[in-house]
Parts: structure tokens; sequence; C-alpha cells
């Protein structure tokens, strides 16, 4: 019983049984020297088993405190590590935010000169400074994907999906990049619904579709949906090189790529088919690869399938809900003829007051809501306002998005409005997206963002 402290052991023990042996001897016979020694061993097997019941019980409560203690630093390290993933997310929120500022300028600035310039031997340079701008615009957002990711900030909204649509946003986004390499890009229409989140899977075979682009120089390539039971599978097939079968597991690893020791930058970052992974694994759709070298490479994609909703819930058409803006070739014959943008950043507004300026568009650059107040009120008794731009985050932290709301309120319900950002956040941009405001992310070439104020326009 008081095993536990070796000390109370020898205390009670040793006392007790040791009067007991010296009685028993001091009898001198022959019984109480047996019943004696009998004592004597029975304290030494006492002793020995209390000895080994103190070790067993101390072993167990050190044991049980250093658990305690592992837990308690193990719990410190996990708060630690999210709160700097926390941090971290805020800190690519910001980069990216401030980054894409002048990116957006840049972009605007270089297409103005484009148009200046596509006549003279200059153009060359104009086209080239594009290009790198491009890529560079591509490389935040793919970092940026990966930080929200690692965050857990990208949250799935599974539903009844069609993938013809898809299919045709896919089409837009890729067939002239594809001609102008002089491959094949096909696209088989198909009446299949599955369960999926359809801005997410349209950025799952963007990035495959992307791929096989990238890697392909002859031939072509095929996306196609086939039902087979419970599952539809996407097969996204080319021509392309091929991989190598080690190779198959390597290259969904971030910043992997097959045969480019050297990071040549002209061939991306190597973060296209670790987004597609970490994106399935989200969406728990299983995404397989089989490919031959100099063959081509078929990446399939498999997701549950789904049935159409109700007629009568379809209360947004498939084109209305898509999560890329659709280009027409006659956008500039459809610009609005005056047009507000209210963004807090000289360098953007100077460079979009040269752009619109060139297309024949009278723009007027405020900064903020007392601005724009008074260009609306100026408005009102002369040439009207015909759409409004702005961006979600204005100086001294003012929300874009709840002035832009209130201006047309105050001025005219039926303005049209963009809003054109460089905040990624996905609760802000989901926000925007449930009040019915079409948004581009900056950097927005020229040509998106004028369609885009074109095709806003002719919706109102």
């Amino acid at each position: 019983a008081v095993a536990p402290l070796w000390r109370s052991v020898l205390s009670f023990v040793v006392p007790m049984v040791a009067g007991l042996i010296s009685a028993l001897a001091w009898q001198a016979d022959d019984t109480h020297l047996f019943l004696a020694a009998c004592s004597t061993v029975y304290l030494g097997a006492t002793l020995h088993f209390a000895y080994k019941q103190h070790q067993l019980l101390t072993s167990a409560l050190h044991m049980q405190f250093e658990k305690q203690s592992l837990a308690n630093q193990l719990a410190q390290q996990m708060a630690e590590i999210q709160h700097l993933s926390a941090e971290k997310t805020r800190f690519f929120a910001a980069a990216s935010h401030d980054l894409r500022q002048p990116l957006h300028a840049i972009v605007l600035y270089g297409a103005v000169l484009e148009k200046k310039l596509a006549d003279r031997p200059e153009g060359a340079h104009v086209l080239r400074l594009m290009d790198a701008v491009r890529a560079l615009g591509v490389s935040l957002d793919t970092m940026f994907d990966v930080s929200l990711l690692d965050a857990g900030s990208i949250v799935p909204d599974p539903q009844a999906t069609p993938l013809t649509p898809v299919f045709q946003q896919l089409h837009q986004m890729f067939a002239s990049r594809a001609e102008q390499k002089g491959l094949q890009l096909r696209l088989r229409a198909s009446p299949l619904w599955v369960k999926t989140d359809p801005h997410l899977l349209l950025r799952v075979l963007g990035n495959l579709v992307e791929n096989a682009i990238k890697y392909t120089h002859k031939g072509g390539v095929v996306v196609v949906a086939r039902a087979r039971g419970q599952q539809v599978w996407i097969d996204v097939c080319d021509t392309g090189i091929g991989i190598a079968a080690d190779q198959l597991e390597p290259i969904f690893a971030e910043f992997y790529q097959v045969n480019n020791p050297g990071r040549d930058r002209a061939r991306g970052l190597g973060i296209g088919l670790s987004m597609v992974r970490r994106l399935a694994v989200l969406l728990n759709h299983p995404v397989t690869v089989q490919s031959r070298l100099g063959r081509g490479s078929r990446f399939r994609l498999q997701l549950p399938t789904d049935v159409p909703p109700a007629p009568e819930s379809r209360h947004v058409d498939a084109e209305a809900s898509s999560p890329v803006v659709h280009l027409r070739a006659d956008w500039a014959q459809n610009l609005p003829q005056r047009v507000l943008l209210m963004d807090d950043e000289a360098g953007i507004g100077e460079a979009a007051l040269a752009l619109f300026t060139a297309y024949g568009v009278d723009l007027m650059v405020v900064r903020d809501e007392a601005g724009a107040t008074d260009a609306f009120t100026r408005a009102s008794t002369g040439k009207p306002i015909d759409a409004l731009i702005f961006d979600y985050r204005l100086a001294d932290g003012v929300d874009g998005l709840e002035v832009a709301v209130g201006l047309r309120s105050r001025f005219d319900p039926q303005l049209p409005m963009l809003l054109v950002t460089g905040e990624t956040t996905p609760e802000r941009l989901s926000r925007a997206r449930d009040m019915g405001v079409p948004l581009l992310t900056k950097p927005v070439t020229a040509e998106s963002l004028l369609a885009s104020l074109a095709a806003l326009k002719k919706t109102v």
C-alpha cells in the first residue's frame, strides 16, 4: 500500500517485521528459530517486491508526467504553427495585393505602348515585355494559391454541375494558345452532370490542359468525359513528349519539372501538377496518369455523377455562373462612352486614363468616396456616367464595395459596376460574387478589362 514512497516502506515494514524476528529469536528453541528464519525470508521478499512495485509506479508516474509535458509542448507548437501559418497567409495576401497594384499599372501602360507601336520595330520589345509581365502575374497567382491551400482557406462548395459549360470555358481559355502552337484542341461536349465545385474543377482541368499544350509540339490535346457506373471519368489526353515511368509520381511534387534542372522560367514554376493533386484531394476526385515517352500522356480525373436539378431550381444559368469572363471579338464597338474609375493608386489611374483615352472612352479618375460623389453630382447636370470601375481596398482601409453599392443606390440603381482588385482573400471575393458584382483580379490585361466592360454594358 505504501510502495509508491520507498521511505514509507522502510519505516513501516522493517521495524514491524524486525521486531517479530527479534521476539522469535529471543526464545532460542528450534521452533521459534525456524519461525524467525521464515520471518527474515518474508522480510526480504517483501522488500524486494515492494521495491519493484515502487520502481514500476515511479516509472509510470514519470512517463505520465512526460507525456503530459510532451502533450503541452505539442499543443504549444501546434498553436505556434497555426499562428505562423495565419501570419504567412496574411503576409502573402498583403504582398500579393501590393505587388498586383503596380503590376496592373504596368500591364495597362504596356497595352497603350503596344497599341501605339504596333506598326513600328519597337513593337516587338513591347510584346516581349508583356509576355514577361503575364508570366509574373501567373507566378503570383500560383504562389498565392499554394499559400491558401496550405492554410486551409479554400473550402470547396460541391454542387450539381453540368460539364458542357466547363468544357466551353476551357475552349475559350486555351483555343488561341493551342492555335498559336499549331495544335488541335478538342473538347467533346457532354450531357453529363457531376457533383463538384465548378470553380475548382475548372482550375484543375485548366492546369491539366495548360500543361498538355506546353509539352505538346505536334498533334493536339483532347478533353473527353465518359460515364462509368456511378462515376464520370474526365480524360485529358495529349500527343506530347510523354513522361518516363519513374517520373509519374515525382511530377506531382512542388517545383518539380522533368528535364529542367536549370529552372528555365519559360517552362513555368513546376507547381501546376502539384496544384492539380492538392485540389483533387480537396475535392475528393482521384487523379491518375498514364504516359509513354514520345507518345503522349493521359491524365484522368474521377468524379461522382449527379443528376440535373429541377428546372425551377435553376435560378442561375450555366453561363451566368461561369467563373470566367466571356470575351467577345466585337468588344471595341460596345464600350461605354463615359466611365468613372475609383482607385486610390495614382499610377493605376494614370495608366487607365491613357488606355481608355486611346480607345475613345472618357474616363474620370477619383480616389475616394468624396471624389466619386462629386463626379456623380457634376454628371447629373451634364453627360451621365455609363459605368463604374472600382477597387475593393481604398485608402485608409475603406471598403470599396460598400462605397460603390452606396453610390449606385444614391445616383443610378441601374449603373453597371465592375470590381477590379488586387484583393485575393476568398471571403471578400465571395462577398462580391454573392452581391452579383462581376470582378477581375489584378493584373488584368487591357483586352480583358475592356471586353468585360463592354459586356457589362450590354447586360444592363
